[in-house]
């Protein structure tokens, strides 16, 4: 659905940063939503969103196990 959204898992990439996990939750966002910036009436519900995936997709891949290890 997200070709821009690269794996932010190892060993795909190693040292994902908060800006490389808020950056594949704005891709996701503007996807899903068709806004690449919303209104300014749909700003806070757009900013919301980006922070709540970003907040699960942290937490997904401090939880994932990769071959055995725990990631993260």
């Amino acid at each position: 659905m997200c070709r821009s959204i690269k794996t932010l898992r190892p060993p795909y990439s190693a040292d994902v940063t908060d800006d490389d996990v808020r950056a594949a939750a704005l891709q996701y966002v503007r996807k899903i939503s068709g806004f690449r910036a919303p209104a300014s009436h749909n700003a806070e519900a757009f900013d919301r969103a980006v922070a709540e995936i970003a907040r699960s997709t942290a937490a997904l891949l401090d939880s994932l196990e990769v071959r055995g290890s725990r990631a993260g």
